[in-house]
């Protein structure tokens, strides 16, 4: 996944949000969706968006869709963050 998608998908704060809500443990789409005062097919847009993103993932468990959060993707972003030299030693200190 292409790295300006991935910083799209986490602009929004609604998709922010349901990043937090995953943070601690996998969640059915109901469920998330119930958190928010949007129709359930704007909630699916955004879990689509996230989940091609690469920031979450689905699996399928009898009539339920889960959705879990895919913390490597989050260690990729944090490490290009960190090659640009912020926060870090660069050569401003010089």
């Amino acid at each position: 996944m292409a790295m300006s998608d991935t910083l799209k998908a986490i602009s929004d704060p609604v998709r922010r949000q349901i990043l937090n809500l995953l943070k601690s443990e996998s969640k059915p789409a109901g469920e998330i969706a119930a958190q928010f005062a949007l129709t359930p097919a704007t909630v699916s847009y955004h879990l689509k968006l996230l989940k091609q993103a690469g920031l979450i993932s689905e699996r399928r468990e009898k009539n339920f869709i889960y959705y879990d959060l895919n913390a490597s993707v989050f260690e990729e972003v944090l490490n290009w963050i960190y090659s640009l030299g912020i926060g870090g030693d660069s050569d401003d200190k010089k």
